[in-house]
């Protein structure tokens, strides 16, 4: 599970670690400040985790309004959920609501593939092209195929991992 911080906006006020929504409601729910006023606002930070989860949590604008959508991905979707979700709406610009957000619903294809070489490679051997025969397999320029596919695929890196994906 992320470890994250409530840092208060205000400036007589400690912040706090915490991992889990109810831990943050628990102490957001009695913290105050120097004065003993009670402390509402907060920037949420990413401190600890893994580095797909902070991934996640850029590409979730994390807040704290919406970090128990935030943990419940954490903690239940797949790494490839979070993939689809970080390159739709970290990378792509789409909208969500954090309350009800499912990464099936973007339009992204995926590709584990470290260059559009790869995936030019990948796409001729799966028959994309069509079926090529076998004295003119040598003569099909990868590089060129590669390069157009860099029209509608693009390179990313998500969590120290490259993977090429194409948005609609």
């Amino acid at each position: 599970m992320p470890q994250l911080h409530a840092q208060p906006y205000d400036l007589d006020a400690i912040g706090f670690y915490f991992e889990s929504l109810v831990e943050y409601q628990a102490i957001s729910k009695r913290h105050m400040n120097a004065h003993w006023e009670p402390v509402e606002e907060y920037e949420i930070q990413f401190i600890d985790g893994d580095d797909i989860d902070c991934a996640l949590a850029k590409a979730w604008g994390i807040n704290q309004a919406n970090i128990g959508g935030y943990f419940a991905a954490c903690d239940e979707w797949e790494d490839c959920q979070k993939k689809v979700f970080i390159i739709a709406v970290g990378e792509v610009g789409c909208g969500f609501d954090p309350e009800d957000v499912h990464p099936e619903e973007f339009d992204v294809d995926l590709y584990h593939v470290d260059s559009m070489k790869e995936l030019a490679e990948q796409m001729v051997d799966e028959g994309l092209f069509g079926d090529i025969p076998e004295h003119l397999a040598n003569y099909i320029d990868m590089d060129a195929i590669a390069r157009d596919l860099a029209y509608d695929y693009t390179e990313t890196e998500i969590a120290g991992e490259t993977l090429i994906y194409r948005a609609a």
